[in-house]
């Protein structure tokens, strides 16, 4: 029998590893080309960059505190229903099921067919063409009875990735190449500032699942807290560096315009075959990303269907598959109908905003469930407590309230149609209560 509570067995070293292995994804790859574009020059995008680490850091403290004091198999649906209610944890689960992981599903789909399109075209339309083929073919075998071995070891795949791309830019500076198409520098608006930023925290989204080890910590204050501060940092360092590089080989401008800048980055330091061999691997970190979006939002799924009579077929275990095998093909569906909804407008971009306004309103739930359930459950036991409480917690609201502004009001229609399927799910709640 599983223990209902987590046990303290994970190093700290470990713990870093981890979170760095949630963070550090394709979008590295492909945000920093749409981060260019709206920050008017160099300085902005490198102050960007140190931003969302900061912001990063804060949303990931808050997180050690609730996942630490209310561990449980459903992380944050559990300790959002706890501070809200069974409502408003359908609502989250909901938005993980039409919303926040399909969605990422989706544009991670376009992230391997952007790339793709660079090993073999297919044209125009071979971005929505190889995302709706990598979306298909993942999910398909999520359905099949195998294991899951965990994507910890990627970590390191990525960061010499990264690595590589700054050794690029570093023989570029030793032969005396310029960038390849600085632009002038601008100065950008508020608005562009605020969706540069959207696109920035999109590369390090991951720390909301890999907070919750906060409660598997064997040091569960400060071992916890070492680890965080330690691998956002390390990734902060990285993703500037990474900037830099891209910066150095193509330019403002060079960047802004590149689909594929890692790629097109390789190929103009080391030529064509290099761009190609760095554009698979960009595929390879994708699809792992993918697959581990897939596993983690069917389990949501799963946890909240089991709930709902009108939903058991959804939230029922296979075990042959030893997966919530439903949960998973009905994942799977809504992501294949995103990818049409990319296809039919930009793609990623239009992706990122379809999430972003849903994703930052449950960060701005989560924070405010720390602070309703210290008052709710002050003699809740707490291994780790959030240090500057309640200044911390309070800049963590207020930077995610900022950057929902800035999804719902300098973004496409994407975002607007995702905030019309998250309130479609009150509706979708009461139907199911009535069953």
């Amino acid at each position: 029998m599983i223990s209902p509570a987590p046990v303290r067995t994970l190093t700290t070293r470990y713990v870093i590893v981890v979170v760095m292995a949630m963070v550090i994804g394709a979008g590295i790859f492909k945000s920093p080309a749409l981060v260019a574009a709206n920050a008017g020059s160099e300085s902005i995008v490198y102050l960007l960059w140190i931003v969302g680490g900061l912001i990063s850091l804060m949303g990931a403290l808050c997180y050690s505190e609730l996942a630490s004091a209310f561990a449980h198999p459903g992380g944050d649906y559990h300790f959002l229903e706890r501070a809200w209610g069974r409502r408003f944890a359908f609502l989250f689960a909901w938005a993980r099921f039409a919303v926040i992981n399909t969605g990422a599903i989706a544009l991670l789909g376009f992230v391997i067919g952007d790339y793709m399109n660079r090993v073999i075209d297919l044209g125009p339309h071979g971005p929505a063409l190889y995302a709706f083929a990598s979306v298909f073919l993942l999910t398909a075998i999520k359905l099949l009875p195998s294991g899951e071995a965990g994507d910890s070891a990627l970590v390191i795949v990525l960061v010499l990735g990264l690595l590589v791309l700054a050794a690029a830019a570093v023989k570029l500076v030793i032969d005396g190449t310029p960038p390849l198409d600085p632009g002038t520098p601008t100065t950008p608006s508020f608005g562009s500032l605020g969706y540069g930023l959207v696109f920035v925290l999109l590369a390090y989204g991951g720390w909301t699942e890999a907070a919750t080890l906060s409660a598997e910590v064997k040091d569960g204050q400060r071992g916890m807290l070492r680890a965080l501060i330690i691998s956002i940092t390390l990734i902060t360092l990285l993703y500037l560096l990474t900037a830099w590089a891209m910066l150095r080989g193509l330019g403002l401008a060079g960047l802004a315009n590149s689909s594929a800048p890692a790629a097109d980055l390789m190929a103009r330091a080391f030529g064509p075959g290099a761009g190609v061999v760095l554009a698979l691997a960009v595929v390879a970190a994708a699809v792992t990303s993918v697959n581990a979006t897939i596993i983690a939002g069917a389990r949501t799924t799963f946890a909240a269907s089991a709930n709902l009579p009108a939903l058991k077929w959804i939230g029922r275990w296979n075990p042959a598959t030893r997966s919530p095998r439903n949960a998973i093909l009905a994942q799977g569906l809504v992501s294949l109908a995103l990818v049409g909804f990319g296809a039919a407008y930009k793609g990623f971009e239009t992706l990122v905003d379809y999430t972003a306004p849903v994703y930052w309103t449950f960060l701005i739930a989560s924070g405010l469930a720390l602070i309703r359930l210290r008052l709710k459950a002050p003699d809740a036991p707490r291994p780790f407590r959030v240090p500057l409480y309640p200044v911390l917690p309070a800049l963590f609201i207020l930077s995610s309230a900022a950057m929902l502004v800035s999804a719902i009001l300098y973004v496409q229609g994407g975002a607007f149609f995702g905030m019309g399927v998250l309130l479609a799910g009150v509706g979708v709640w009461c139907m199911l209560s009535r069953r």
